[in-house]
């Protein structure tokens, strides 16, 4: 801070909520606060790197892929934009249950900057500034925030979403850059700033992989990897007709092997990871490759993936390959791959060190519990991905809006969505590496299936003006179509016939004798309701997506009744408030640990507290007889 002293500082401007940092979570809490029509300044360090894809060039994948539809049933921009930028679709994991069904699009990067550029750009109530955020003041009014060149501006809220750009370091081998994603201007200043106001900090570290030139990959030695024949959009504005006709880029996989491992191990004492140069917290579930080769030993090879970084250049980003290794023996291990002996690097991969807080310090409306107006989202927050990140953003500016607007804040629990889980999981038990979403971390993954989030998260953009009438409408309809067709199949029979029993003979199920429920015919392995349209053609009053959304009900009918029995039980104890000033070292009968975790994370309700590390059962029947003793 000392460089800012000699800065001379002027008033500027104003705004009701300002969000710091242009990434997808900054572009999301812009997008919605302005379209909630609340002044909004976003401020970026560089107009280039809004809503850049400094990683891969995706959006989803598995579990990720419900946050961006989910993002998009709260009138969120990360589906629409994914779409118009598709270069590939997919659907992930088909060979298991739709519960767990995941889309990912690879996207056309530079596009997908220049369609969130011009989105802001294009948005009422909504200003983009192109600045480094140096100072954070609390002030009479709200947060008087300052730029690396004396601008001041007065906001009433404030949205952190510096991604890893805080006092962001660029490691490779023995090099180490002060630098940004893509070499970008780092925020070096922010941090002092944010300690000042109270905020506690820590350092994660994540990387990114090598590029490389298109022309130099022998694809004969590559297996290919195509989209989806009938592709799937993320949003419900897209018109789905033009995107299915959509030409869809290929990508490829390759694989490492024995000799690719031996130049790892052979240099590994290089590695700024394993010589110790790299003292922050890397991903779990997205290591580099030497991680990969000296965890797993016995592994004879890694799977790597070419995929195109847009339509109007060459770049192939290797992913699988993410690396801080030296760039000598980055180029070693590419070419000791089948298929990229010739290749050509075009870029470097890196690790990147940036500062990030301790979510324990949020509400689940990701606002600061002690510095009421000031949120965080998406990278800052300890959290891995552009999803993750947008759906926080999202998240945190809807509610920065609400604030200024004086209305009841957003707030999603487990049981409504995956954004809920995640953002529980970040304020409620805390992260101490970059936080990644997975189908696995959601208890209620069968009710929160990607083909409903619209059916359960609508609401909500609603109530905030991100949805319009017209969508609810379609909505509301939907809703009703999808129960009518449940209870047409479970009170239509159908009777023995040969067009039925080939149906059933070629889906590898069992010939009825008799009159059978429709229903129960869903229900029977390998049997869709589509195959039975020409048998039933009273099926054909409903579209096929509707159809397709009654049979996941009607399939797993038993298992979504058991998980919608435990969501019942799970807003019960969400509904049991906790007071906010209540004095865990008056309850006798606590643990020391638990009081220490209770009065640090300051849960809101029973449920919350139920789910922090270290608070155990007995700990909660102590609390409930507490609160039911001094009720009044």
């Amino acid at each position: 801070m000392d460089q800012l002293k000699d800065v001379t500082a002027f008033q500027a401007g104003s705004c009701r909520v300002a969000v710091v940092g242009a990434g997808h979570a900054g572009v999301e809490a812009a997008l919605a606060s302005a379209r909630m029509g609340v002044d909004t300044i976003l401020f970026t360090l560089s107009l280039e790197a809004v809503g850049n894809m400094p990683c891969n060039p995706s959006i989803g994948g598995t579990g990720k892929g419900h946050l961006v539809f989910e993002i998009d049933a709260l009138g969120g921009e990360m589906g629409r934009a994914a779409d118009s930028v598709s270069l590939q679709s997919r659907m992930l994991n088909l060979g298991k249950g739709p519960a767990v069904h995941s889309l990912r699009q690879q996207s056309d990067r530079r596009a997908y900057h220049a369609y969130m550029k011009k989105t802001v750009e294009n948005t009422s109530h909504l200003r983009l500034i192109q600045a480094e955020i140096c100072r954070i003041q609390r002030s009479e009014q709200g947060f008087s925030l300052m730029t690396r060149f004396g601008a001041t501006y007065k906001s009433n809220c404030v949205v952190v979403c510096s991604g890893t750009y805080l006092r962001a370091d660029i490691v490779v081998g023995d090099v180490t850059l002060a630098a940004g994603p893509d070499l970008f201007y780092p925020a070096n200043h922010l941090t002092e700033s944010l300690e000042e106001l109270g905020v506690s900090l820590r350092r994660f570290k994540t990387g990114t992989p090598p590029r490389i030139h298109a022309d130099s990959i022998d694809y004969d030695l590559c297996e290919e990897q195509a989209g989806d024949a009938d592709p799937v959009c993320f949003s419900y504005d897209t018109d789905r007709d033009a995107f299915r006709r959509k030409k869809q880029r290929k990508c490829y996989v390759v694989y490492t092997n024995e000799k690719t491992h031996e130049i790892i191990r052979a240099n590994i004492h290089r590695s700024p990871l394993y010589a110790g140069k790299i003292k922050s917290t890397g991903p779990r579930y997205c290591p580099s490759i030497e991680d990969k080769v000296m965890r797993f030993p016995d592994k004879e090879r890694h799977q790597l993936f070419l995929e195109p970084m847009g339509e109007d250049t060459k770049e192939i980003y290797v992913q699988g390959l993410s690396s801080s290794l030296p760039e000598d023996v980055q180029m070693e291990v590419i070419h000791s791959i089948p298929g990229l002996e010739h290749a050509q690097v075009m870029r470097t991969a890196y690790a990147i060190e940036y500062d990030c807080i301790d979510p324990l310090q949020l509400r689940p409306t990701l606002e600061f519990r002690e510095i009421p107006g000031l949120f965080g989202a998406g990278q800052f927050n300890g959290t891995s991905g552009y999803e993750e990140a947008a759906c926080q953003g999202l998240v945190a500016g809807i509610n920065a809006a609400y604030r200024v607007l004086d209305q009841k804040p957003l707030v999603l629990t487990r049981e409504s969505s995956y954004i809920g889980t995640l953002i529980d999981d970040l304020v409620t038990k805390g992260t101490n590496e970059p936080y990644r979403i997975m189908t696995s971390r959601c208890e209620y993954r069968l009710i929160l299936r990607q083909d409903n989030a619209d059916l359960r998260l609508l609401e909500e953009g609603y109530r905030a003006g991100l949805i319009d009438h017209e969508r609810y409408l379609a909505k509301k309809r939907l809703e009703k179509d999808i129960e009518d067709a449940i209870q047409f199949a479970e009170a239509t029979y159908l009777a023995p016939s040969d067009a039925l029993s080939r149906i059933l003979s070629n889906a590898g199920s069992q010939a009825v004798t008799t009159g059978v429920k429709t229903a129960d015919l869903i229900r029977r392995p390998g049997v869709g309701v589509l195959m039975l349209k020409d048998v039933c053609p009273d099926l054909a009053r409903w579209s096929d997506e509707v159809l397709s959304r009654a049979e996941i009900e009607i399939k797993y009918a038993g298992y979504i009744k058991r998980q919608l029995a435990q969501a019942a039980l799970f807003r019960k104890l969400e509904s049991r408030p906790i007071p906010e000033d209540i004095c865990y070292d008056d309850i006798g009968g606590l643990r020391l640990e638990a009081r220490q975790k209770l009065s640090r994370i300051r849960p809101e309700n029973i449920g919350r507290a139920s789910r922090i590390s270290g608070v155990s059962p007995a700990d909660i029947s102590v609390l409930l007889i507490y609160l039911n003793l001094n009720r009044g």
